[in-house]
């Protein structure tokens, strides 16, 4: 139970006993909760407006947390039984700037409350609820009349109230999106090497698999030399699965000719047990930078077409080339096979997601009889874009605009549902949506378009209505 002193007008400030009208005590309060960490400020708000508005419990919606929006504190038999839905609800009675006291159905049942919210640009707004004391201490229904509630707060009250809750979530926004420089910069940093690491780490999973599989199916080796050769493969792809990490931290850039022969690596031991030739051509300006992004999603688009031909009949003959054109670096790779081989065939991969959110592209030609070529095209440096290139977004509604912004980040659907929480089935009906409005004609063109608009970092905007988990 969060303590108060019962009074209306004063409460109990750092420095003892303070009134509401003291411009300095209320400037001193305001400091004592901007300082307190993030974890813990709604009980320091309650506690601290226990003078200006009694309550039993606090609970607040908040755009800045999407991760749990809804929470509340005070007397557990309460605080925990209050919703997200209810808050939602009576968010919907509630406009910024104007403070709202009434009932509202809280914890399971009306109760007498008060509520403010506040919508700073580019957030999803905020409203605090605090919950009044019931002086008829009802157990369920509604009463009628002015003896069943307690008496409505002053106008005074409620403007404090409004601006103390400004301040906050304008502060509190602030802190979230105007983060210094450099952290800023390490925090993308970050993110982007541990999607590259995981990604480069599942292929070469992957990769290895099929490596030890090929001694094992091989109808040319007897069984002990087919486990000696899939042990020495398996140790092998340990030991670069182990530096693979190591070295993607280490790099942001690397020379075309390390990339590609990277590249090799992970190729040959994929036909070291096959019939079929491995044809390879290094880039021929081998000492060329390459940002690490660019070479990974190279050679993760190699592998994933050079793992789809293997899965052909009749293929006798593979070849793989880098080279560099204009300001981009462009992969091939063409085989000998039958010739039906179709872009669906590398989904499983995911292969053209990664490609699009560079804002590259890939082209499969199959002529019946004479192979398959795929190639991938790399812009080596991403894409100014024009002043206005978040413009296109500019349609889509603040929840598509959080669903493209996870879409940007390669998430899929059910990661979507539990990063926003809401259902999967509203995720599928969004990114329908965001299909249709920017004309586009998958996830990936998408996700491709918003890494040009500026996102995974959800634009300004006016303030979008207050919601609440489904």
């Amino acid at each position: 139970m969060v303590e108060r002193d019962g009074g209306h007008g004063a409460g109990s400030g750092p420095d003892g006993e303070w009134s509401w009208d003291d411009a300095e005590g209320v400037l001193a309060l305001a400091a004592e909760v901007l300082r307190t960490p993030r974890v813990t400020i709604l009980p320091k708000l309650s506690e601290v407006l226990a003078g200006l508005v009694p309550h039993l419990a606090v609970a607040q919606l908040s755009g800045v947390c999407t991760y749990s929006p809804a929470s509340a504190v005070g007397p557990e038999e309460l605080s925990a039984r209050i919703t997200g839905a209810e808050l939602a609800a009576l968010a919907q009675e509630v406009t910024p700037g104007r403070p709202w006291q009434g009932e509202a159905v809280l914890g399971g049942r009306p109760r007498p409350a008060v509520a403010v919210a506040s919508a700073p640009p580019g957030s999803n707004g905020a409203v605090l609820v605090l919950v009044r004391a019931d002086p008829a201490g009802r157990t369920g229904g509604r009463a009628t009349g002015t003896h069943g509630s307690p008496e409505p707060l002053p106008e005074r009250s409620l403007g404090l109230l409004q601006q103390l809750w400004e301040l906050l979530t304008t502060h509190s926004h602030h802190r979230a999106v105007d983060a210094a420089p450099a952290h800023a910069a390490a925090s993308r940093a970050s993110a982007s090497a541990r999607a590259r690491a995981i990604a480069e780490l599942t292929g070469a999973h992957a990769s290895a698999l099929s490596a030890v599989l090929g001694p094992l199916r091989s109808a040319g080796l007897d069984d002990a030399t087919a486990r000696r050769n899939a042990t020495e493969l398996a140790v092998t792809a340990l030991l670069d699965l182990r530096s693979a990490a190591d070295l993607d931290r280490e790099l942001s850039e690397e020379p075309a000719a390390t990339a590609f022969a990277r590249l090799a690596d992970v190729v040959r031991p994929l036909l070291r047990h096959s019939p079929v030739r491995l044809d390879l051509l290094a880039p021929t300006e081998g000492d060329r930078s390459v940002p690490t992004d660019t070479a990974h999603t190279a050679r993760t688009a190699v592998r994933s077409a050079v793992l789809a031909m293997l899965e052909q009949d009749g293929l006798t003959r593979l070849h793989v080339s880098w080279q560099f054109v204009a300001d981009g670096l462009r992969a091939v790779v063409r085989d000998d096979g039958p010739g039906l081989l179709t872009e669906d065939a590398l989904a499983v991969h995911r292969t053209a997601d990664r490609i699009a959110a560079l804002a590259g592209r890939m082209t499969v030609e199959a002529v019946p009889g004479w192979g398959t070529t795929v190639t991938v095209d790399l812009p080596l440096h991403a894409p100014a874009g024009p002043v206005g290139a978040a413009r296109p977004l500019e349609g889509l509604q603040p929840r598509e605009l959080e669903v493209l912004d996870q879409l940007a980040r390669g998430r899929r659907n059910r990661e979507i549902a539990g990063a926003l929480h809401i259902s999967e089935s509203t995720v599928k009906f969004h990114v329908a949506n965001i299909l249709a409005k920017l004309e586009v004609g998958s996830r990936g063109e998408a996700a491709a378009l918003a890494h040009r608009a500026g996102l995974p970092t959800v634009p300004a905007g006016p303030p979008p209505a207050l919601h609440a988990a489904s």
